[in-house]
């Protein structure tokens, strides 16, 4: 039996008494963050903000196992927020399109949730009504015409069935269940409803596609409310995706399961926590990048040296050499050896220990640390 078939569905039951210390602990922390954000710049914090959201975006998507360019989703954020940011590139509709719809989840988290607005996320998802080559309907619930709408995995004939939703004929009352209850969850903790509005919706499963990257954008409007605030300043997305396996394995036990909850519960707040913490981290690099560029604004530094420090600044994957660097600023080694000499005569980079062919760089500058 599936959750959904269970008599009481789906009115959720949890241990209180269990989820107490730590629904505490885990407000207690996003208090404490949200503190230091309020003591930081307006710059400080529009950054971090910018910072988050494509975190948020690009971890989204990874969960599905679709891989987005991280430059493109700053760029198309920067843009929608009317952000002045150096070195935005142009973005696809696909990107522009998921970014809307995390923006006015997110953005415009007090508004009523409704079905017309779930049907306007859904169509900027796939703008081109497809996924990949397969047609998919569009800004409507499903109706199962190719059968049940199921979770697979396996090769074709060999495929393992690891949960089926309601059948489509069920979809407008659940929804409209769902709908209300988000509206007025009946004094629940806004981090209970967060962790529970995305079970529910991902187990009515409504959409032919994007159920799971609408879910989480649930899950961060209901955190958004919770926290009172537009700015994110913590990514959820991406703390699922570092905890991917467990997620799965967790969510395919609880549909199976009864209509007590606790488990799902504990593991979606302890991922919050530690969500939360890995904020701590992107806090320390925002400042990190603020004093950075306090050190060398006055240098005389080029398009292109700018273009690769605050790449490097933004979380840069792997280590720094002379052929990345010549692939971020597209130009010649020659040109990218000459770049990375005068920064190091600035003081702005070293040299990593070791050389030859993998000789590397790092910025030199006062760092701040996470607390």
């Amino acid at each position: 039996m599936y959750i959904w078939s269970r008599k009481g569905w789906p009115t959720f039951t949890w241990d209180n008494d269990a989820l107490a210390g730590l629904l505490a602990q885990v407000s207690r922390e996003q208090g404490r963050l949200l503190g230091r954000m309020e003591g930081l710049g307006f710059d400080l914090r529009d950054a971090a903000h910018l910072q988050t959201l494509t975190e948020e975006v690009v971890n989204s998507s990874e969960i599905e196992g679709e891989k987005l360019a991280r430059e493109q989703v700053r760029s198309s954020i920067a843009r929608q927020l009317g952000m002045d940011v150096a070195g935005l590139v142009p973005s696809d509709r696909n990107i522009d399109g998921i970014v809307e719809m995390m923006l006015d989840a997110t953005g415009n988290y007090m508004a009523p949730l409704t079905e017309d607005r779930l049907f306007g996320w859904h169509a900027a998802l796939f703008p081109t009504g497809r996924n990949g080559m397969h047609k998919i309907l569009v800004g409507q619930w499903r109706n199962d015409s190719g059968g049940p709408m199921q979770a697979v995995s396996g090769a074709t004939g060999r495929q393992k069935v690891h949960y089926e939703a309601p059948p489509a004929d069920r979809l407008p009352l659940e929804m409209a269940g769902f709908l209300a209850w988000f509206e007025a969850p009946c004094g629940l903790d806004p981090l209970v409803v967060a962790c529970l509005a995305h079970l529910h919706f991902v187990t009515v499963h409504p959409f032919d596609d994007g159920n799971g990257r609408i879910a989480r954008a649930i899950a961060d409007m209901a955190l958004a409310r919770a926290d009172g605030s537009a700015q994110r300043f913590y990514s959820m997305s991406a703390q699922i995706r570092i905890e991917r396996n467990d997620y799965y394995t967790l969510l395919e036990r609880t549909q199976k399961g009864g209509l007590d909850v606790t488990p799902w519960l504990t593991w979606f707040l302890q991922c919050l926590y530690r969500a939360i913490e890995g904020a701590q981290e992107k806090l320390a690099a925002v400042k990190n990048k603020a004093r950075f560029w306090e050190q060398f604004a006055r240098e005389p530094l080029n398009e292109r040296q700018i273009k690769v420090l605050n790449r490097v600044l933004d979380g840069f994957e792997g280590k720094l050499t002379t052929s990345k660097w010549a692939k971020l600023a597209k130009c010649s080694q020659d040109t990218a050896y000459r770049d990375i000499l005068d920064l190091m005569k600035r003081g702005a980079l070293r040299k990593d220990p070791g050389g030859g062919r993998s000789t590397s760089y790092s910025l030199e500058y006062k760092r701040v640390l996470p607390t």
